[in-house]
């Protein structure tokens, strides 16, 4: 088994719902979205967003589009002008997904290889 970031699989895209922070993550390729229905589950972006992530994260499957949808309950400290955040409203947490390593079969054809 090999480890690979989720950036070289899928793109992302992320933003703010209230509190909560709406994070998309889009596969490349459909091989890549099949191993990430598997995979990244809603527990492993809570895990991976725990510092930052106080309630549960919910996941929402697209795959027509190859898509899938997490949403980061209480992740914003109030969201919008209520947060003394940084980012209030959760733009970089797209980015910060795709730091999340996965481990993957030595065959598994990467589309974007580090």
């Amino acid at each position: 088994m090999a480890k690979v970031r989720l950036s070289q699989l899928a793109y992302s895209r992320s933003g703010d719902k209230g509190d909560g922070s709406n994070v998309g993550v889009v596969a490349y390729t459909r091989e890549a979205y099949e191993l990430l229905e598997k995979e990244l589950t809603s527990e492993r972006v809570k895990q991976h967003f725990r510092e930052i992530c106080h309630g549960k994260v919910e996941r929402f499957e697209a795959p027509n589009l190859m898509a899938l949808n997490f949403l980061l309950h209480d992740s914003l400290g109030g969201g919008g002008s209520e947060s003394l955040k940084t980012d209030a409203q959760g733009k970089t947490h797209g980015l910060g997904v795709l730091w999340l390593e996965l481990e993957v079969p030595d065959d598994f054809p990467v589309p974007h290889p580090a």
